[in-house]
């Protein structure tokens, strides 16, 4: 199917944003809003948002993609990603008066523009579909445990690893101290509810639309997002259910750097999009 691409300036308060709608010529009545994660800008690395937006225009899905502030060309002062909801506001609404067809939409977002996109999902009932790709969860000990497990673990089943001990290339008594502090900060247990996993499960559990997460499988960020399915039975209970998907991508890196993995992430997106 044909598409052009239409460059947007559009308000936000009192920035200017900048973004790019990808308009197929016979769009769909539900389109695709593409939030960066940090410090990404509406390009995406290895320009995965590009070539996402691309192939889901071609399909006749409307895809917008854009700055908010303090990102890429659009003015403003940086945004931590739990301060997005004016940018986002701004952005649906752009994207809604330029397709006045359009009728839902679905928010994608990779890392912390995941967890930025299930923050706002809820606010807006056209929102109807949630795509997260490795969603940001970051706490001191999640982060600890993900790399106990999974970073110190695989380097002792690693023969490079014994050989640069046996030289003398690895500073032993310094990996010691850095093992030692990581384990203690891996069993402390958080006083509070309001740690940044439970303020994203809050966030999905008052979402009734439909959720894709996507899980690369050699990124520490989102071992620490599996591994609140794996100890948490409220997390299990959530994810388990009938309005989630979930899809892991093997050997994947953050931000699936590879043409093969962007692919496993488009086909994953589109199977999940043509499913309801």
């Amino acid at each position: 199917m044909n598409w052009q691409r239409l460059a947007l300036h559009f308000p936000c308060q009192d920035c200017s944003l900048v973004g790019i709608l990808h308009l197929p010529e016979r769009p769909q009545a539900r389109g695709v809003l593409i939030i960066t994660g940090g410090p990404q800008y509406r390009i995406g690395s290895h320009r995965h948002f590009v070539l996402l937006a691309q192939e889901l225009a071609a399909s006749g899905i409307p895809v917008m993609r854009f700055d908010y502030r303090g990102m890429g060309d659009s003015e403003g002062e940086p945004r931590h990603f739990e301060q997005l909801d004016d940018d986002l506001d701004a952005a649906i609404a752009e994207f809604f008066s330029k397709l006045p067809a359009m009728r839902e939409l679905v928010l994608w977002g990779l890392c912390d523009g995941a967890t930025a996109a299930a923050r706002h999902a809820a606010r807006d009932p056209r929102v109807t579909g949630l795509v997260m790709l490795n969603p940001w969860v970051r706490t001191e000990q999640g982060n600890a445990r993900a790399t106990l497990r999974h970073y110190y673990v695989q380097r002792l089943l690693e023969r490079d690893f014994w050989l640069k001990l046996k030289g003398g290339a690895v500073q032993l008594r310094r990996s010691l101290r850095s093992f030692i502090a990581l384990a203690s900060t891996a069993r402390q247990v958080p006083t509070t509810d309001a740690s940044l996993p439970q303020r994203l499960y809050r966030a999905l559990h008052q979402f009734h639309g439909r959720t894709l997460i996507v899980l690369s499988g050699a990124d520490l960020g989102a071992r620490e997002f599996s591994a609140l399915y794996d100890h948490q039975t409220h997390w299990r209970r959530l994810l388990d259910g009938p309005r989630v998907r979930l899809v892991h991508v093997p050997q994947a890196n953050h931000t699936f750097s590879s043409k093969v993995w962007r692919a496993n992430v488009a086909a994953a997106c589109a199977d999940w999009l043509a499913s309801w």
